[in-house]
C-alpha cells in the first residue's frame, strides 16, 4: 500500500527541512537516504575507475557498475546492451543529432514541437544551420497535447526523425508515443523520446513505445546530477558515430590512424565516466520500481487533481494546463511579474520555477513567455498543496514587489 508518510521519511531533505514545500520537482528531485547510501559507499569502500583495473575494489567497481545496465533494462523493457550512460539528457540528445548529422543531408526533415525543452532543439537547429535540413513543427492544443491528425500531416518523403517529449516539461502534455511511432515508420522516419519529465512518474515501456532511441537524467528521478541513459535499438547504435572519442571505448588504436571501437554501449563511453551517479541511478531505480511507478502514478494523478481543485478557486491566477491530468501545474498570478510572485513564495519557503523553463518557443503555444511551474512528485502531500495554496491566494502586484525593497 502507498503510504507517503513513510516514504517522506526516505528523504532527508524532507526531513531537514520540514518547512519546505518543494514543489520544483520538474527541475530536480530529492534523494532518498538509499541513494546517498550507495554514492558514499562506493566512495568510502570501493573507490576505483572501471574497466581499468583486476584488483579487488576495482573488479567491484566494474560489476557493479555495469548490473547497473541491467537495472535500467528492467525499468525501461530492453535489453542492458541497449543502454548507454551519459552525463544528463542534453549529453543523449546531442549524440543522437550529432550521429545523424551523418546521414542527413540537405532538405531533410526532423519534426519536433514548439513545447520542446532547449536540449530537444537545439541540437536541431545546429544541424537547420550546418547541414541546411527543415525543421517542422507538430500541432499542438493550447495545452501542449499532439493533434494525431496534424502530426501525420506533417510527413512527407523527407522526413527522417521526429523528436518529442513523452511529457511536457511546462504543460505536462502526455504524448501517444505508439501512435507517433506507428506513423513515422510507416515514412521509414526515426521515433526519438525525450523521457526525462516521465521516468520516475509512470511505466516507461520501450516495447510499447516502439520507439527507436530514448533518453532521460538520473536527477530527475530521485537519482545523483551528472549521469543519464541514452536507450537505442541495438542494430541502430551499431550504425551511430560517438560524440567523443578517448579512453575506454576504443578496443584498440595504431600509429597509422586506424580505429576499432567497442560495441556498443561502450564506444559511446569514453573517459572515466560518472561512476558514483551511475551506481545511484541504479539505487534509485530500484528504489523507484520497489514502491511501484503505476503506484506512483496513480498517487501523483490524484494528487494533481486535487491541486488543480484548490487552485481553479482562486481569481487571482491564470492556469495555462487545466485539463492536462499529470505534470506541472503551470499558470501566472493575474498583473504580477512570474518571477516576483515566485519570490513572494520563495520567501515563504515555497519552491517554485519561474521563467520559460528552456522552452524558448511555447509562447506561440501559450501565449506567454513567462510562467510559474509547480511540479510535484510522490513524497508531496495534501497538506503542502493547502499551504501552498494559501500563499498563492495572498500574492497580489504591491506584496509580491515589497519582499524585494
Amino acid at each position: 500500500m502507498f503510504d507517503v508518510k513513510k516514504i517522506r521519511k526516505d528523504f532527508p531533505m524532507i526531513t531537514n527541512h520540514p518547512e519546505m514545500i518543494y514543489f520544483d520537482n520538474g527541475a530536480t528531485t530529492y534523494k532518498p537516504q538509499c541513494v546517498i547510501d550507495a554514492v558514499k559507499d562506493f566512495y568510502e569502500n570501493y573507490t576505483s575507475n572501471v574497466e581499468r583495473g583486476d584488483y579487488p575494489t576495482a573488479i567491484k567497481a566494474d560489476r557493479t557498475y555495469d548490473q547497473v545496465r541491467e537495472i535500467i533494462a528492467e525499468l525501461i523493457n530492453c535489453e542492458p546492451r541497449e543502454v548507454a550512460f551519459f552525463a544528463n539528457i542534453t549529453a543523449a540528445m546531442n549524440q543522437i543529432a550529432f550521429s545523424l548529422s551523418y546521414d542527413l543531408k540537405e532538405g531533410d526533415t526532423v519534426l519536433i514541437s514548439e513545447a520542446e525543452h532547449a536540449s530537444n532543439v537545439l541540437p536541431w537547429f545546429r544541424l537547420k544551420q550546418e547541414k541546411k535540413i527543415n525543421i517542422r513543427y507538430i500541432p499542438l492544443d493550447k495545452q501542449g497535447n499532439v493533434d494525431l491528425e496534424g502530426y501525420a500531416k506533417c510527413f512527407d518523403d523527407t522526413v527522417k526523425a521526429v523528436s518529442v517529449a513523452y511529457v511536457g516539461n511546462v504543460l505536462g502534455a502526455v504524448q501517444p508515443i505508439r501512435e507517433m511511432s506507428e506513423i513515422a515508420h510507416r515514412y521509414d522516419a526515426l521515433m526519438i523520446v525525450d523521457a526525462a519529465q516521465a521516468i520516475g512518474h509512470r511505466k516507461v515501456d520501450i516495447k510499447e513505445f516502439d520507439c527507436d532511441l530514448l533518453c532521460f537524467s538520473s536527477h530527475k528521478m530521485c537519482g545523483p546530477d551528472g549521469a543519464g541513459v541514452l536507450y537505442g535499438r541495438y542494430e541502430l547504435l551499431k550504425k551511430m558515430k560517438p560524440l567523443l572519442l578517448g579512453g575506454g571505448m576504443n578496443a584498440r588504436f595504431a600509429d597509422d590512424g586506424s580505429v576499432i571501437l567497442k560495441d556498443p554501449p561502450h564506444c559511446f563511453e569514453a573517459g572515466t565516466p560518472n561512476i558514483e551517479g551511475v551506481i545511484g541511478l541504479g539505487t534509485a531505480a530500484k528504489y523507484l520500481m520497489n514502491i511501484g511507478l503505476n503506484e506512483i502514478h496513480e498517487y501523483e494523478v490524484d494528487l494533481r487533481k486535487y491541486f488543480l481543485d484548490k487552485m481553479i478557486r482562486l481569481d487571482n491566477i491564470e492556469i495555462y494546463n487545466p485539463d492536462n491530468i499529470s505534470g506541472p501545474l503551470t499558470f501566472n498570478v493575474k498583473g504580477v511579474f512570474a518571477q516576483d510572485a515566485a519570490g513572494y513564495l520563495a520567501a515563504n519557503n515555497a519552491c517554485v520555477r519561474s521563467g520559460n523553463h528552456c522552452a524558448k518557443i511555447l509562447h506561440n503555444v501559450i501565449g506567454t513567455d513567462q510562467s510559474i511551474r509547480a511540479s510535484i512528485y510522490f513524497y508531496n502531500t495534501r497538506e503542502e498543496v493547502d499551504r501552498f495554496c494559501e500563499l498563492v491566494a495572498q500574492i497580489d502586484l504591491e506584496n509580491a514587489v515589497n519582499i524585494f525593497i
